[in-house]
Formats: structure tokens, sequence, C-alpha cells
């Protein structure tokens, strides 16, 4: 294989703990997030649709709550990813093989402690009667 190809995200994920499916979740993540950013994105040239560490980190909790519910940290832990960084280690796993690219500024650091996923996967708290949610329009019955 010519070094300059790019591989797979299978080859790519076989060397990591993450399979195949946290890869690709990031890069359906990025596409969103780049989406929800710069709108007209498919209008700009590449290096215009770049977005941050962060903003990237960001928009993976929102895709995972979106696709998830409440099963998105169970998602996420079966995937092997349990902090924001390792959203990093999936991204520059895949900058490294070609697949990605950054820019010079871009560090894997840029996604360190972004948030904390216990509290950003807990459910908001529900109204309760006698320890029992309740649910009617939002209007809590007693």
């Amino acid at each position: 294989m010519n070094k300059l190809t790019k591989k797979s995200i299978g080859d790519v994920a076989q060397q990591t703990p993450y399979p195949p499916e946290a890869f690709n979740f990031v890069r359906e993540g990025l596409s969103l997030t780049v989406q929800r950013i710069h709108q007209d994105s498919d209008e700009l040239p590449e290096g215009q649709r770049h977005i941050s560490g962060q903003d990237l980190a960001r928009g993976l909790r929102d895709l995972a709550i979106s696709n998830y519910g409440v099963l998105a940290p169970a998602v996420l832990a079966h995937w092997n990813i349990h902090t924001t960084m390792d959203f990093g280690k999936i991204v520059f796993a895949m900058v490294e093989s070609g697949i990605m690219h950054k820019t010079p500024e871009d560090n894997i650091e840029d996604f360190r402690d972004v948030y904390d996923f216990d509290e950003a996967f807990t459910p908001p708290q529900r109204p309760l009667i006698a320890g029992v949610p309740v649910f009617d329009l939002g209007i809590v019955k007693e």
C-alpha cells in the first residue's frame, strides 16, 4: 500500500481501542457540526469549513443524545468512549491515517475536558409525585 493512500476506517480502528462504529459516528458528527456552524458549508472551500475540537466534542454530544437518548452514555461506553479526549484520539487517528485533515493550530489537547460525561448525558430532573416521574405536557398534577 502506498504511504500516501488513505487507510480504511476498519484498518485505523484495528490500531485503536475503538470500533469502526465509533469512527463512523465521529465522521457523521463532524459533518453535522460543520453544517450547524457553517450553514452553507457545501459551498465553502474545505479550508473554510474548519471547526474546533471543542465545537466537535459538543456536536458529538448532541448527536449522541439525538440518536440514542438516555442510552447515549451506554452506547459510547460500548465503543470505549468515556471522555471528550476519546473523541480527540479518534479524530487524530483519522488525521494520521489521511482520512481527515487538520490545521496547524489543531491539537489533540483541544478535546481535553470539554465537558464531563456524567453531567453531559444525565437527563434533566423530572417532577416527581410519590417518587414517580409525572409527565403531563409539562404540568405537574398534585
